[in-house]
């Protein structure tokens, strides 16, 4: 399987620029399913009478959901030639993901490291993820490999 053509390579991104996903809103089973998934059923996510005692009033979706959910948001915003994520630096959960609150995720390059002789290349990227009322509940860096164009062969006569 390959990326297709319209994938951006690491040449065509640029410093500052930046991009905005679609929106995913974020269901009961979304949460169910993660609980499941990850083995944490802290009832503060599963259980709305006891999230009625707890200061939110009621069930939050699990931080690490709302990050991966984010991750495949990124899959199209912008439509890169990722190989791998590399790292998260300082990232932090800033407000509370209901059920029904609908997320997205900005990004935005702040540097870029040539690697691999010029195949691949780390981007390091400032990802936000805002939710319906651009409030941002989740923020940090994250840093991942990307391919470069393929340098073409010189055909000399």
């Amino acid at each position: 399987m390959s990326f297709p053509s319209h994938h951006l390579y690491y040449d065509d991104l640029e410093i500052s620029a930046h991009w905005t996903s679609q929106g995913r809103t974020l269901t009961e089973a979304d949460i169910i399913n993660f609980a499941g998934l990850s083995g944490d059923f802290n009832p503060i996510h599963i259980d709305h009478e006891f999230a009625k005692a707890s200061p939110f009033r009621k069930p939050i979706a699990h931080g690490l959901a709302v990050f991966s959910i984010a991750s495949g948001l990124t899959l199209a915003a912008p439509p890169c030639r990722i190989l791998a994520m590399l790292e998260v630096n300082h990232w932090m959960f800033t407000a509370p993901v209901f059920i029904g609150d609908t997320i997205r995720i900005r990004s935005t390059v702040k540097s870029k490291t040539i690697r691999g002789v010029g195949k691949r290349g780390e981007v390091l990227w400032l990802r936000e993820i805002l939710n319906q009322d651009d409030k941002t509940v989740q923020s940090g860096e994250m840093k991942t490999l990307v391919e470069c164009r393929p340098i073409q062969a010189s055909h000399s006569a």
